[in-house]
């Protein structure tokens, strides 16, 4: 039993591993993608009722070329603002910043747009999708905050556009069909060749390219632990595979850990 809830004996003793590798680790980073997130109320695009189970996504390719496809981006962004704009870090975000805090970490690369590792005080934070929590023009490439925007659009139902320039206005998300940024990529890919412990968190580790890095910490010879809900194409490949809830996973991990220094 651990904080209430039921953790199996053999999860237990793949917690006190994990706090072993851990605190042996001298470049140890999390990978971390919706699961970590849901905990806070942030349902995952692709689960049932998220946004990509209700609508189709918007290509990039199509809110260049269309105002009506734009249009429809932005009524997407709306909704699913609404959806994480109150969330709040929970206690998986938060072992996180305190590992970084702690020198245990040396920081978290993330798929997640909500910015709740932020929230949680991580410093060193790798937005490999980008954040919702800004929105910036694809011409003079300058930023806002999203929130006067959004209620921009949902009192008139007309895109907002650019007060400087008369630009297009897009979250500072990366959109289907939009590549990664090169340089957060290039980061990402060098603390994982760095790293000797790789904490793949609540990812079903299957958007390209950024599944690929665990693949490559774990090719470089770091071990590599899963905490997800579901399985994944790289179960096979890990150290260890953990199926609790991640808050109480990462509270755990962070319990052996204490009692392994003490």
């Amino acid at each position: 039993m651990y904080n209430g809830r039921y953790m199996s004996e053999l999860d237990l003793a793949s917690c006190r591993c994990v706090a072993q590798w851990l605190s042996a680790a001298d470049c140890a980073v999390a990978f971390t993608g919706a699961g970590i997130s849901t905990e806070s109320g942030i349902p995952d695009f692709r689960s049932p009722g998220g946004i990509w189970a209700k609508y189709q996504p918007v290509c990039y390719q199509e809110f260049i070329a269309s105002a009506q496809a734009r249009h429809e981006y932005w009524r997407q962004k709306c909704e699913a603002h609404r959806e994480f704009a109150d969330a709040r870090p929970n206690s998986g975000h938060r072992v996180l910043a305190n590992w970084e805090q702690a020198g245990l970490l040396r920081g978290v690369i993330t798929q997640n747009i909500d910015g709740l590792h932020q929230q949680a005080r991580s410093r060193r934070v790798l937005e490999l999708h980008g954040t919702a929590r800004s929105v910036v023009c694809l011409g003079c490439k300058a930023e806002f905050t999203p929130e006067p925007l959004i209620e921009e659009f949902l009192a008139t139902d007309a895109v907002p556009s650019c007060r400087h320039c008369g630009g297009m206005l897009k979250t500072a998300t990366i959109s289907f069909g939009q590549a990664l940024p090169e340089d957060v990529l290039a980061e990402g890919m060098d603390w994982c060749q760095q790293a000797d412990l790789v904490l793949a968190i609540g990812s079903s580790l299957v958007v390209q390219p950024a599944a690929s890095l665990p693949r490559m910490a774990r090719q470089c010879g770091a071990r590599l632990v899963i905490i997800n809900r579901d399985p994944t194409d790289q179960d096979n490949e890990a150290d260890a595979v953990l199926r609790s809830p991640i808050g109480e996973t990462l509270e755990a991990i962070e319990r052996c850990r204490t009692e392994l220094s003490a």
